[in-house]
């Protein structure tokens, strides 16, 4: 067993994630280490783990995916580390940034309540695309977050079924790294629901990018323009997603704490 080390647990609409602040960048952490926290029958459990660094003055979200892989950001894990950041005392409430594989996003965070965060230009890649899932096909829209989305709609979102492994998307070569894909039905003028299959976690309660990019998938498919703003509901609860004229999005919900966790048994 290593020394002890205090990670916080905590979530996004119960897409749930494990933070290690470090912000000395003085601690590396294996895939195989972050793995391990992340594993849901040996480990802490959670959909991906997030230590909180400091490089050139700036905080940096150093995430990794459930199985260790590294990735570019995840929107609900950015609101949860900001949480933590002013919870915690090392950051004021109010806007500020942090900065990402995917760049820097720029975050408001009170005291208390919802926090939204600026997630940066969404991006419609030309050409169709299929998803399918238990012998039903869906076509849908690529869309990039800073990474990447398939957005495929369906009449109820219990047509999806079980999705125990990653659905089939073609073509195939529009995503050589991988893809999260998000099933979408409308339930309202202005709001959908959603289940995603996200890469190198699987089925999770959320996803914050992939929010953005349903948000923008709804938009074409209704045939609207930007400005757009769409209520949306993910398992795990409720988000905002607003897209301004020049394709910027910003994401609103919550973000808890729920309590520290040893991680010393996890890390060589």
């Amino acid at each position: 067993m290593s020394n002890s080390v205090i990670g916080t647990y905590g979530h996004g609409t119960e897409n749930d994630f494990v933070l290690i602040f470090d912000a000395d960048d003085s601690r590396n952490i294996s895939s195989k280490e972050s793995a391990a926290i992340c594993n849901r029958e040996s480990g802490i459990g959670s959909d991906g783990l997030i230590r909180i660094i400091k490089r050139d003055r700036h905080w940096f979200m150093d995430y990794r995916n459930a199985d260790g892989s590294l990735a570019e950001m995840c929107g609900n894990g950015i609101r949860l580390m900001a949480r933590y950041l002013v919870d915690r005392g090392h950051q004021k409430a109010g806007i500020f940034s942090i900065n990402t594989r995917a760049g820097m996003k720029y975050l408001a965070c009170p005291e208390t309540g919802d926090i939204s965060v600026n997630m940066g230009q969404v991006e419609f890649i030309d050409g169709e695309i299929t998803a399918s899932n238990n012998g039903k096909v869906w076509s849908g829209y690529n869309i990039n977050v800073g990474n990447p989305h398939a957005v495929v709609f369906v009449d109820s979102i219990d047509d999806v079924g079980e999705l125990k492994h990653a659905p089939t998307v073609r073509p195939k070569e529009a995503y050589p790294e991988g893809v999260n894909v998000e099933f979408v039905a409308f339930t309202g003028d202005d709001e959908v629901a959603m289940r995603v299959f996200e890469r190198g976690v699987g089925e999770t309660r959320s996803c914050g990018t992939g929010t953005c990019a349903v948000a923008l998938a709804a938009t074409l498919k209704k045939g609207r323009h930007l400005p757009s703003k769409w209520t949306i509901n993910p398992p795990g609860g409720r988000l905002i997603v607003e897209i301004d004229p020049h394709s910027n999005a910003t994401l609103t919900g919550p973000a808890v704490l729920l309590r520290d966790v040893d991680l010393g048994n996890y890390l060589g």
